[in-house]
């Protein structure tokens, strides 16, 4: 396991009912590929060794004698492998059979799960062979010439760089008290389940429902394997189901029906599941509470050293997953800001709204939304008063797409020009308007904010901050200018989103405003706080000054939901972004991101309110609580190593 990520495996072999030898065999050669492709955990289906379908063979002197030579066979040819295997097998302890999972590793047998929920309803009727764990006391038996107790006492097997793993079979997970509930608890990260599903319409939907949120129940990693190809189809039909979770979400899949054996992997961040765990205090006040008697089994020092490289698909833009793309995605951000604004208009009893309207991304969402709080509260949308301020730096595309957006949305327009009163505050305060510097661009920023604020009060209603997340996160905002307003309701909508959701915006609105939107959306990024070039276009791109949103909104996302390292985190942007940024540009602006969030932080202390969208906000009195002093150097040093 490097940076946290362990690789695991789940099989599904070919299987001819009955036949031990070559069930065997074609567990053997799966597990020869599993050790060349670096999987450090697999699981087989239940009862791979004999198939699940056996039924009265399971009776059989023959059938069952077979078993202790197949196991040393599996011991023998795994003398040389670091791969953990975990495999199904009926096992006789004193006068019960069970039904077990066997792991095995570097030839060593390391323990038996036995299986505790036996189904014996509809198609499944294992009682008539097999008995269930609770009714089993600890035994000592002898297999593949190796003296190991069998009990229903829970365990925990340990690998040698300190992943803790659980096992479950089959009708296991199905329970309404899961051994996983327990095992989780216990202190496993990830869950191995060996598995006989048949397959009828509508049921493996209804499965990957229930490993779903079992995984993200337990917080855990969940690998998944069920009976394929081979198995007898007499009564039902197996499709062989692979199936690979990391709390919650599926990581990798394989083909049901498929003919030939399948080998799927995934790399699950263990890192990511523990902070989760640890962030989670209901999952740590259950785990307080829950009285454990589980045994810790140690898995085999590894052997083969092997190079660690990242296979797992890492999107590059995290706050927009693949389902931010639909339509009802987009809409549900839209009703969580509209309802936080119609809530406080309600309780302050306001029927108007200030907004600076600069023609950029973020004043365009922030109307947008303003309009649909106002439509939802049956409000008259010219209580939206939406005012231009332009200054030395606005540019005549954003000017009439601000003048062009507000006409369309039927809200009052006011123009308020701040050159001239800007100009006698630098006189004032004995500044050259020549030097283009933070006095300068500063001094904008807050003469539209005392604008707006004045004018809420003119009108009796409140000014609407525009900033978003990644400005916040960056401090990319004036302190008591653009930083400030009475309500921001773009407060935890990162900059990627918020492109998001005018993009989808256009796409639903009229032809004329989505040429508006179209055209917000294509202009840079910019503050437009310093003079335009001599063709008249904007001269000051945030992006070239600050770095690429899309890698700040990456990184902030990491930094905020999982704590990851710097390096981690330089790792994942490596894969997010496949080399469309070199190692020295990541490595440049990663630095950047945390010199910024650290030094920033003063400006969030004191951030207005307004609602949290999505899992992260920098909120004070949410999500992030941090001293305005603490000093960026551990994580500086950890860039610079990189």
């Amino acid at each position: 396991m490097e940076y946290g990520f362990i690789k695991v495996g789940t099989a599904i072999p070919a299987v001819r009912v009955g036949d031990v030898q070559y069930n065997t065999e074609q567990i053997e050669a799966l597990l020869t590929q599993a050790e060349e492709a670096g999987i450090e955990i697999i699981v087989f289906p239940e009862l791979s060794l004999t198939g699940y379908t056996c039924q009265d063979l399971f009776r059989q002197r023959s059938l069952l004698e077979t078993i202790d030579a197949a196991v040393t066979h599996l011991l023998q040819s795994t003398l040389q492998k670091d791969v953990i295997a975990i495999v199904g097998a009926p096992l006789e302890v004193g006068n019960l059979l069970l039904n077990c999972a066997i792991i095995v590793q570097q030839g060593k047998l390391l323990g038996i799960v036995p299986k505790t929920y036996l189904p014996n309803y509809n198609e499944f009727y294992e009682k008539r062979w097999f008995t269930s764990s609770q009714s089993l006391r600890p035994t000592t038996i002898r297999l593949a010439g190796t003296a190991i107790e069998v009990s229903a006492q829970p365990k925990l097997f340990e690998t040698a760089q300190g992943v803790k793993f659980g096992i479950e079979i089959c009708e296991d997970v199905w329970a309404p008290t899961p051994p996983s509930n327990h095992l989780t608890l216990a202190g496993a990260d990830l869950i191995f389940n060996l598995s006989a599903t048949d397959e009828l319409v509508g049921k493996h939907a209804y499965l990957k429902s229930l490993l779903a949120q079992q995984s993200a129940r337990t917080i855990s990693g969940y690998v998944y394997s069920s009976c394929g190809f081979g198995e007898s189809t007499q009564d039902v039909v197996y499709g062989g189901n692979a199936l690979i979770y990391e709390n919650g979400t599926l990581l990798s899949e394989g083909q049901r029906f498929a003919l030939s054996p399948q080998l799927v992997t995934a790399q699950i961040d263990v890192e990511r599941i523990r902070y989760d765990r640890c962030n989670n205090t209901t999952f740590a006040t259950a785990q307080f509470h829950e009285v454990s008697e589980t045994a810790i089994v140690p898995c085999c020092p590894l052997k083969n050293f092997k190079p660690f490289h990242l296979e797992r698909c890492v999107p590059s833009a995290p706050f927009i997953p693949e389902a931010m793309a639909t339509e009802s995605a987009c809409e549900e951000v839209f009703h969580i800001q509209t309802m936080g604004l119609a809530k406080r208009l309600r309780h302050i009893h306001a029927e108007k709204v200030v907004l600076g309207i600069s023609g950029g991304l973020d004043s365009t969402l922030a109307l947008l939304v303003c309009v649909r709080t106002f439509d939802l509260l049956k409000l008259n949308r010219q209580g939206i008063i939406g005012v231009t301020m332009p200054g030395f730096g606005t540019t005549d595309q954003t000017h009439q797409n601000a003048h062009r957006l507000m006409q369309l949305l039927g809200v009052t327009m006011r123009e308020v020009p701040i050159a001239a009163s800007v100009t006698q505050h630098f006189k004032d305060i004995g500044h050259d308007g020549a030097v283009h510097d933070v006095v300068y661009e500063n001094s904008q920023a807050r003469e539209r904010t005392q604008i707006l604020m004045d004018i809420s009060n003119q009108v009796g209603g409140i000014v609407i901050g525009t900033g978003d997340l990644s400005e916040l996160a960056l401090g990319w905002a004036t302190y008591n200018g653009d930083q400030m307003s009475m309500y921001g309701v773009n407060a935890s909508v990162p900059k990627t989103l918020v492109q998001c959701l005018v993009q989808h915006e256009a796409l639903h609105s009229s032809q004329e405003l989505s040429l508006v939107l179209k055209d917000i959306l294509n202009t840079p990024i910019s503050p437009e706080l310093t003079p335009a070039d001599n063709a008249g276009r904007i001269s000051q791109r945030t992006e070239e000054l600050i770095g690429p949103y899309e890698l700040h909104d990456f990184y902030l996302y990491y930094v905020m939901r999982f704590g990851f390292t710097p390096a981690k985190i330089f790792l994942l942007a490596q894969k997010a972004f496949n080399n469309r940024y070199a190692d020295e540009v990541l490595k440049h602006w990663l630095c950047s991101f945390y010199r910024r969030f650290f030094a920033q932080q003063f400006k969030r202390s004191c951030m207005p309110d307004g609602p949290k969208v999505g899992g992260i906000s920098l909120s004070p009195r949410g999500d992030w609580r941090m001293p305005s002093d603490a000093t960026a150097a551990l994580w500086l040093q950890s860039c610079e190593a990189l």
